[in-house]
């Protein structure tokens, strides 16, 4: 039975003698996918569709209850079949705040702040030892994935054992100082594509999806991955604005972020850099290994993230030195998909 069968015959099963349509709703770079499921009456649910064999359910239900409990704006799990691979959840609107902020950037202020406030609000109710750890073993496969990818399989190139010895001693420059930031419930994909409008609301209230990969680690990850998107880039003043304004929150709240903002500042580029470069291995492991080509349209745009930060820092000359020399190989081939 194929799986777009085994969903129709799961929705009638479990609303038996109602008239429920199932229309998409959207799918992420994952093996999942979203259904809205809709009633006569406009009443509606999504239903997510996450095949066992290739998807783990149990860590959403896990940061869903987690998201829950810290009275954050998030799909609620209304009903599970683990062994089939089916949730059904809150329908949390249609309005993406990616969509939002594309359709009319004037209101980016408007969209943006309340999100700063919902982070800080993620963050206080962070425990130890609830989530995995976002330790050294993780940021180091994520942060491989950019040689492997990226290099080799994108790019065609073989580093020599300088550049291999190069990367090896800024991947543990980068490591460092994600360890030595304060800890934090983290979200790992914390973006405007994964921030909802909520509809209902009276006042505007930014919903939170996309949450399962979930971890506990460095306080700058989320707010970096916000700031420095994958589909969308911000002008460096209005981005120290925001990222200020959010420190103050932070502070503010009692979060444990750097009481001097240029630390704050160096610690969220660093990690913003460590995201960089895993984003520009994973795009293309998308490509290549998952056949969705959509992602290599916006390689440049975390190469250009890269560099910049590079240049600021001594100790990533020697990176932006292969940056500028993979930059000039990425535009001899066009980012060839």
């Amino acid at each position: 039975m194929s799986r777009d069968q085994l969903v129709t015959d799961w929705v009638a099963s479990r609303f038996p003698g109602q008239s429920v349509s199932i229309t998409p709703a959207s799918a992420d770079a994952s093996f999942r996918r979203y259904f809205r499921l809709s009633w006569p009456d406009g009443s509606t649910r999504i239903l997510m569709d996450a095949p066992p064999e290739k998807e783990d359910c149990k860590p959403f239900i896990k940061v869903a209850g987690l998201l829950a409990k810290a009275d954050l704006a998030a799909p609620r799990i209304l009903d599970q079949d683990l062994e089939n691979g089916f949730l059904v959840l809150t329908d949390l609107g249609r309005i993406g705040y990616l969509d939002a902020l594309n359709a009319d950037l004037s209101l980016a202020d408007l969209l943006i702040r309340p999100v700063l406030d919902v982070l800080v609000k993620w963050q206080l109710s962070s425990t130890a030892a609830t989530l995995p750890p976002y330790d050294a073993p993780l940021l180091r496969r994520e942060l491989d994935l950019f040689p492997e990818w990226f290099i080799g399989r994108h790019l065609g190139i073989e580093l020599d054992a300088n550049d291999k010895l190069m990367l090896d001693r800024t991947f543990k420059f980068l490591i460092n100082s994600a360890l030595n930031q304060p800890k934090v419930f983290v979200h790992r994909d914390f973006m405007p594509r994964n921030l909802m409008v909520v509809e209902s609301a009276q006042t505007l209230t930014p919903g939170i999806i996309d949450f399962q990969d979930a971890v506990y680690g460095p306080i700058t990850y989320d707010i970096v991955s916000l700031f420095r998107d994958a589909f969308i880039s911000w002008e460096e003043e209005q981005e120290i604005d925001w990222v200020v304004r959010y420190w103050e929150k932070a502070r503010a709240a009692g979060l444990p972020v750097r009481t001097d903002f240029g630390a704050f500042w160096r610690d969220y580029e660093l990690m913003g850099l460590q995201r960089h470069l895993k984003v520009l291995g994973i795009f293309c492991r998308l490509n290549y290994r998952d056949g969705k080509d959509k992602y290599i349209a916006d390689l440049p745009r975390f190469m250009t993230y890269a560099k910049k930060t590079a240049s600021r820092y001594l100790q990533l000359k020697p990176l932006l030195n292969l940056l500028d020399r993979l930059d000039g190989q990425t535009e001899q081939i066009g980012y060839r998909r």
